[in-house]
């Protein structure tokens, strides 16, 4: 099986292509130059493996959340190449995507997933690995530091959300947090791997069915909202 994926939704920009259980990627911290990178990377990747597109079997897309633009352009990346290509799209949670490394690295561990998204906010998700499966156990959803609760035990935490408001998520739950990757950011190499395994359980959508996380109902708020969202803060 050979797979193309991007995820463009944080600070950092990556494409990674998936052959047969192996996997190639192009990452780097590239704020506001995604749309600059992400098309000719995967032409470099796909040059550099001798991979033809009209060869590939789908496309992959971090869906969100994460910024609003980032994840707007994942999704118009992945969707113009899969109409293309007439290929099929997966979508790939981001915070699933960001915490696939940390469950692959102690699997015993939960995983939350953190990411900031700004005007003291939070896009977080807990997950779990069973198996080889990775299992949600808490809803991606967007909060505030102050009202993640996580159960028992001890978990791992993961993501730019733990860096947000000076590490004020980290602090709260600070005695259930065994380990705390502050600087974690998602990678394309894990939408791959997660969209690989989707695709052979069907889960691929034809490209226009594609939709975007983005969990805040207002993406854009005015200046004056923003002001009184800092005061009641």
């Amino acid at each position: 099986m050979k797979l193309l994926a991007f995820e463009t939704a944080t600070e950092a920009c990556s494409v990674a292509l998936w052959l047969d259980g192996e996997v190639v990627e192009r990452f780097g911290i590239a704020p506001r130059r995604h749309a600059e990178l992400a098309l000719p990377w995967a032409d470099a990747l796909l040059a550099d493996a001798g991979v033809a597109r009209s060869s590939l079997d789908a496309i992959a897309v971090g869906r969100g959340p994460g910024a609003f633009t980032g994840v707007r352009l994942a999704i118009a990346i992945a969707q113009g190449v899969a109409l293309g290509l007439d290929r099929p799209v997966v979508a790939v949670s981001t915070l699933a995507a960001l915490a696939l490394p940390a469950l692959r690295a102690e699997p015993r561990l939960p995983v939350l997933a953190a990411i900031d998204a700004r005007m003291s906010e939070l896009y977080v998700a807990g997950y779990t690995l069973q198996g080889d499966a990775l299992v949600p156990s808490m809803p991606e959803h967007l909060t505030t530091a102050a009202d993640v609760v996580i159960d028992a035990g001890r978990w791992r935490g993961v993501g730019t959300g733990f860096a947000a408001q000076e590490g004020r998520l980290a602090a709260n739950l600070a005695d259930h947090l065994e380990h705390v990757d502050p600087d974690a950011l998602p990678h394309a190499a894990d939408v791959a791997r997660l969209g690989a395994d989707a695709f052979a359980r069907g889960e691929a959508l034809a490209p226009e069915r594609v939709e975007p996380a983005y969990l805040r109902n207002n993406v854009a708020l005015t200046l004056i909202e923003q002001q009184a969202l800092r005061a009641s803060r």
